[in-house]
């Protein structure tokens, strides 16, 4: 049977930079899939973007093709990413320039898939009647349309599976769902239906699976973390996959990590929600069908999948403007590091009280004692060495904010003694940038897919 093997080169903007090069270089692959976007990175990217117009996408993939675009081309492996965030035209020209710089001009042709920023259609679609509710509030987006930084679609595997139906050796996609990355070449190669739902729900759950890179093959892994061999080569997962909807996930032979069901399934249930629903653009796939199997050392077979008919709607990720923050640290020093950090947390917010400022939240953690389990960790022992008093605030007072970022700094000498470490300097204040999930009609927008010449 034709198998298709489907390699994970990047789990998020900020991933391993060597992972794409090993799987290129590492062993026979079809495709190169790489996913950089999350619902923050959209606003990041749109802020690039206000101030250069040739920027808003993500920077890391044009180095990263330029390493090794000539074996791409001799190989024939062809790269989907979602690498173009708001700027997807720039990200392909800046490709084309690795493609000169290469002699490989008019060599390979470009595909672009753009149309999910709707960012300059908000108030037409206000207006049609498309309310945008919040997904969590049910709040119309309406509520706070003045506040709205960045608004993109996410498109499917369909607007991909055209540009690789056209030719397109590198496509560079804006928002586009994660799984869409791998289910786009598995319907191309495979010739899948689009109502096939079995077979939709199966591409789907292989996105899934390699979704985070790493994560699927030993990285950030609870079970024997302590025994995983060799994280420091540690193999990003591919995907073997076959006509009938079956895969197995491996990865390169001679590098790290693990791939067993146990590490598989910590994967899966990452972002699942409702395990019977797992809704995209393309089908609604059933994670209670998952059937897995050992196949082999650091080979996993799923086999007996199933799915159901996609939604009407496009989900929408939208981030808008929601006050500021600032985050400081303090770390004080045994003896009675835990009652100083403590003390010093007490007379700071004394003095935020006594100058009157009005914050929607003030949060305080104690790393070392208490930061990652809260209460459950219980009272840290008497003889602790040190613990990092770190405090945030949140309002919608800029004024306010700032003037927190002047108070943490004079506690090193009018607070508890044996502070060790103003950690960061001052306070910087960040605007806060805040989600909005929502749903739109898929009639409402329609993906564009362009084909240039590289």
């Amino acid at each position: 049977m034709k198998t298709i093997r489907i390699a994970s080169g990047q789990g998020f903007w900020g991933d391993w930079l060597e992972a794409p090069i090993r799987q290129v270089e590492g062993g026979p692959i079809d495709y190169l899939v790489l996913d950089y976007l999350a619902e923050v990175t959209m606003s990041i990217m749109q802020k690039q973007r206000a101030r250069d117009p040739k920027a808003g996408y993500a920077r890391d993939f044009v180095p990263m093709i330029d390493r090794v675009l000539p074996q791409l081309l001799e190989r024939n492996i062809r790269v989907i990413a979602n690498a173009g965030g708001v700027n997807p035209h720039a990200c392909a020209e800046a490709i084309r320039a690795v493609a000169a710089k290469h002699g490989l001009s008019g060599k390979f042709k470009i595909g672009i898939v753009a149309g999910d920023d709707i960012m300059g259609r908000l108030d037409d679609l206000l207006a049609a009647g498309h309310a945008m509710k919040n997904m969590d509030t049910g709040a119309d987006l309406s509520t706070i349309r003045s506040q709205v930084q960045s608004a993109n679609v996410y498109f499917g595997a369909q607007p991909i599976v055209d540009a690789l139906e056209q030719g397109a050796q590198i496509i560079i996609t804006g928002r586009c769902t994660d799984t869409g990355l791998t289910l786009g070449p598995l319907r191309h190669e495979f010739g899948w239906a689009g109502d096939d739902w079995n077979k939709l729900a199966a591409g789907t759950i292989a996105g899934h699976t390699i979704e985070c890179g790493g994560q699927a093959s030993g990285g950030n892994c609870l079970v024997d973390w302590s025994t995983i061999p060799n994280l420091e080569n540690i193999g990003f997962p591919i995907i073997e996959a076959q006509a009938d909807g079956t895969f197995v996930i491996t990865k390169h032979d001679k590098t790290g990590g693990r791939i067993t069901p146990a590490v598989v399934k910590e994967q899966l249930v990452y972002e699942m929600g409702d395990p019977h629903q797992y809704i995209t653009p393309d089908c609604v796939a059933d994670f209670t069908t998952i059937h897995l199997a050992e196949d082999g050392p650091d080979r996993v077979r799923f086999f007996g999948i199933e799915g159901r008919p996609a939604t009407d709607f496009y989900k929408v990720s939208i981030s808008f403007s929601s006050g500021y923050k600032a985050v400081g640290s303090l770390v004080y020093a045994w003896p009675d590091a835990w009652p100083k950090a403590q003390a010093a947390d007490r007379i700071l917010r004394a003095r935020l009280e006594n100058l009157g400022l009005n914050f929607d939240e003030i949060l305080t953690e104690y790393v070392g004692a208490n930061a990652c389990h809260g209460p459950l960790a219980g009272e840290p022992a008497a003889d602790i060495a040190e613990i990092a008093m770190r405090v945030g605030v949140r309002s919608g007072d800029k004024a306010a904010v700032d003037r927190f970022t002047k108070e943490l700094a004079p506690l090193v000498l009018t607070g508890p003694p044996s502070v060790t470490g103003f950690a960061g300097g001052r306070p910087k204040v960040e605007e806060i940038v805040a989600y909005w999930p929502a749903l739109l009609l898929k009639t409402a927008v329609t993906p564009n897919v362009e084909i240039i010449e590289a």
